[in-house]
């Protein structure tokens, strides 16, 4: 089945919707979404978004905290685009209908801020803990009225419709003129064609045992862009979430930054307080040193968790300020106002992602990427808490004038493209191995490719990464088409990419921490690393070739 559009989007959080309500009065929108529209990191984020909208705040502050949680990575110039341009985005979404959380004693400004690691301000606005639903709810709502827009739920993209794979143009003329996506309700393989395709698919938190993402984080969108030849850059860097919630009956669930922003404590099984022997800014500190500092206390210990204690905080005030969080806790059997919550590292965050130029626009023409599956330059080695939220709606907005400029100008007619060709065959023996190879790759992963890494380990996770690729192509013709299978051979790239440019970086620097080089090189290692097509090569920050 075909269907021609002025533009796709893949993938339904922030940053697709964002960019989807500020072309469609410009041509029809096609939004494609692996679930339900709801269905996102975007849902799950609790924390909120960060802005300078306090007069005892400034831009050059949030930028200077924003440069040193990237450890060294961050391009200024855009990191001061994104701060300035941030609180513009704000009051777009406001005017959309978000509700952040109001001050109880208006002081200037009318919303509660708060604080979390790495920041020297408070300057997170928040919709109590559950900002990322509350943006959502709107965009989707907005959405859905608007008559140029139609979302097509349930259905899992595949791969991206490139002029010199199926039209044999040279590849220095490769152009990206949609995708193909899979009903995953009927099984029918849809054709989208458009003159202008965002990538907006989220994270890949799936690729490891244990994560904060959704099911749905599984790397698409940076994994069919590689395959069509886009560059990708820095996937070494993957941020894990300090603070998990470990309990038997959850597996994802997020215990926000802004809990140990309002003053909560994280302690031993025994209760001792350890954070002030790693960093100045205790529980403060940035997400990379608290998360190794809480792994090498697990290891110290051999316990399964640490806790966070917010007990000393008034009973009311914990309930009215983390209401998701006290009432997922207290189904589980936890009174968070009375006892420290079990918590644990977790993947949280991909830094890296689809290369791509400060109106998002990727190395392959016609093709823009936002949101956490974009790598804009923003967050560097390591991203500052409720950066991402404030990065998707800045470039999300970018990227609609951009496209919508280049629009009025475009003459080009679309192309037809060839239907898919089924030649996927049942075989039943083959969904143990899909679910096999699934909990394989993750497990490698937590085990090889964690918050602490070696050589040694990164070289075992390679040798077995190859093995799997190689049985995953074998099949992947043979079987019939399943959102597991695309999500399989997905995780399975997206791995590969992460475990190449750890092998790569030859140094210890933010989220990437290798016991073999365990210290910061900045004469040599002060590049991002570029992956395209099976190469690996670096590339001076100053050298990176910015549009718009």
């Amino acid at each position: 089945m075909e269907h021609r559009f002025d533009f796709l989007v893949i993938g339904s959080g922030v940053a697709g919707l964002f960019y989807a309500l500020q072309v469609a009065d410009h041509g029809r929108v096609a939004v494609i979404t692996k679930k339900e529209k709801k269905d996102s990191n975007t849902n799950l984020a609790q924390g909120g978004i960060a802005a300078v909208v306090d007069q005892a705040d400034s831009y050059e502050s949030h930028v200077a905290d924003t440069m040193t949680a990237g450890a060294g990575l961050c391009r200024r110039e855009v990191v001061e685009m994104v701060v300035r341009d941030g609180p513009r985005q704000i009051e777009k979404l406001i005017e959309l209908g978000v509700r952040f959380t109001e001050a109880s004693e208006p002081a200037g400004i009318p919303y509660d801020l708060t604080r979390e690691g790495g920041h020297s301000m408070r300057r997170i606005l928040h919709a109590a803990d559950w900002t990322g639903r509350e943006i959502e709810k709107a965009l989707v709502s907005h959405c859905q009225e608007h008559e140029n827009i139609t979302i097509f739920e349930n259905m899992a993209a595949i791969d991206l419709l490139t002029a010199e794979k199926y039209l044999g143009v040279p590849r220095q003329d490769d152009v990206c003129w949609g995708g193909y996506a899979l009903d995953c309700t009927s099984g029918v393989v849809h054709t989208f064609i458009a003159r202008y395709t965002m990538v907006a698919t989220g994270g890949a938190g799936k690729v490891y045992l244990f994560t904060t993402n959704p099911d749905i984080a599984t790397g698409d969108g940076v994994a069919m862009a590689y395959r069509a030849g886009a560059r990708i850059a820095n996937m070494e860097f993957i941020q894990f979430h300090p603070t998990c919630l470990y309990h038997p009956k959850t597996k994802n669930f997020l215990i926000s930054e802004a809990v140990r922003g309002e003053g909560g404590i994280l302690r031993r099984q025994d209760g001792t307080e350890f954070m002030a022997a790693y960093h100045p800014a205790r529980e403060l500190a940035p997400r990379d040193i608290v998360a190794r500092a809480i792994d090498n206390e697990m290891k110290i210990t051999g316990d399964d968790c640490v806790f966070l204690d917010i007990t000393h905080l008034e009973a009311d005030y914990i309930r009215n300020r983390f209401p998701l969080i006290y009432s997922t806790c207290y189904r589980l059997g936890i009174d968070i106002t009375k006892e420290p919550i079990p918590v644990v590292p977790a993947a949280h965050y991909l830094c890296g992602g689809i290369d791509v130029d400060r109106c998002g626009h990727t190395s392959l023409r016609r093709l823009y990427a936002g949101g956490e599956a974009a790598c804009t330059g923003l967050h560097g080695a390591n991203r500052l808490a409720s950066n991402s939220l404030l990065e998707a709606v800045v470039y999300a907005s970018r990227a609609a004038r951009d496209v919508v400029a280049r629009l009025r100008e475009d003459r080009e007619e679309l192309p037809s493209f060839p239907e898919w060709v089924y030649t996927h065959k049942t075989d039943k023996d083959e969904n143990v191995v899909i679910s096999h190879n699934w909990d394989e790759i993750r497990r490698l992963m937590w085990s090889y490719v964690g918050i602490v890494r070696s050589q040694k380990r990164l070289l075992r996770a390679k040798n077995r990464i190859n093995m799997l690729l190689n049985e995953i192509r074998e099949y992947y013709w043979d079987k019939v088409l399943s959102s597991d299978l695309l999500e399989l051979r997905n995780i399975a790239v997206i791995a590969d990419l992460i475990i190449t440019a750890a092998l790569y970086r030859h140094e210890s620097r933010g989220l990437h921490y290798n016991l073999d080089f365990p210290r910061r090189d900045d004469d040599r290692w002060l590049v991002d690393t570029v992956q395209m097509l099976g190469q690996c090569f670096s590339r001076p920050l100053g050298e990176r070739k910015e549009g718009c």
